[in-house]
C-alpha cells in the first residue's frame, strides 16, 4: 500500500432489491389499514343507525319467512314514523334483550285484542275489527282464546305460524322501546329476492 493511500474497509452494501420488497408490503399493509378503518368508520354507524343484517331462524313465521334468509333491517323509519299493524319487525327478546326476534304486529298501544278460537278482533275508540290475516297458512292456525288491552307505547306480536310461534300469546305486549327496525330487503335466497317482504296492508 503506498504512503496516503486511503484505507478500504470491508462493508456489506444494502440489498437494493430486497429493501423495495419490504418497503412495497409495509407501503401496501398501510394502505390496505386505511381502506379497514376507512370501511369501518363508514359501516359501523350505517349499522347501528341505518340498516343491519339479520339471519331468520326458525320455524315461527313459515310461510312468509323460512330459516336461512338473509334480511335488510331498516333501523331508521321508526325513529320518525309509528310501527303499524301488518308490518313484520325485528325486536329483542323481552326475557333477554342480547336475542332478536321476528314478528308481526298485530295490536297496537291503547287497543284491545280479543282472540276467539285463533280470529283476532280489535276493540278501538268504540269499534270492534275481526283482523283479516291472508299471510297465515291454514295448516299455521291456532286455537287459543284469550283478551289483552295495551298500554300507550306496547304492542301485540305473533308469528305468521301461530301454531309454533313464541310471542305476545306467551310473554306479553311488547314495549316499543325494545323495536329494532322491519325488513327492507330480502337478498337471499335469490329466489325469495324481494322489497318490504311480508308487508300487507291491514
Amino acid at each position: 500500500m503506498e504512503p496516503g493511500e486511503p484505507i478500504k474497509e470491508d462493508r456489506m452494501e444494502p440489498n437494493s432489491a430486497q429493501n423495495s420488497t419490504v418497503g412495497r408490503f409495509w407501503d401496501g399493509l398501510r394502505e390496505w389499514l386505511q381502506v379497514i378503518v376507512i370501511a369501518l368508520v363508514i359501516s359501523l354507524p350505517i349499522r347501528f343507525f341505518i340498516a343491519e343484517p339479520f339471519i331468520v331462524n326458525g320455524p315461527s313465521m313459515d310461510p312468509t319467512f323460512s330459516t336461512g334468509q338473509f334480511l335488510i333491517v331498516d333501523r331508521l323509519t321508526y325513529r320518525f314514523n309509528e310501527p303499524q299493524r301488518g308490518d313484520v319487525i325485528i325486536f329483542r327478546y323481552p326475557n333477554n334483550p342480547k336475542v332478536y326476534y321476528i314478528k308481526r304486529i298485530i295490536g297496537l298501544p291503547g287497543e284491545k285484542l280479543t282472540i276467539e278460537n285463533g280470529k283476532v278482533n280489535i276493540t278501538s275508540s268504540g269499534t270492534s275489527t275481526i283482523l283479516k290475516e291472508p299471510y297465515i297458512a291454514e295448516s299455521h292456525l291456532s286455537k287459543e282464546s284469550e283478551t289483552i288491552t295495551l298500554d300507550e307505547k306496547q304492542y301485540f306480536v305473533m308469528g305468521d305460524n301461530r301454531i309454533q310461534s313464541s310471542d305476545s300469546r306467551l310473554w306479553g305486549p311488547l314495549d316499543k322501546k325494545l323495536i329494532i327496525g322491519r325488513p327492507i330487503i330480502r337478498l337471499f335466497p335469490l329466489s325469495s329476492l324481494s322489497i318490504f317482504p311480508g308487508k300487507y296492508e291491514l
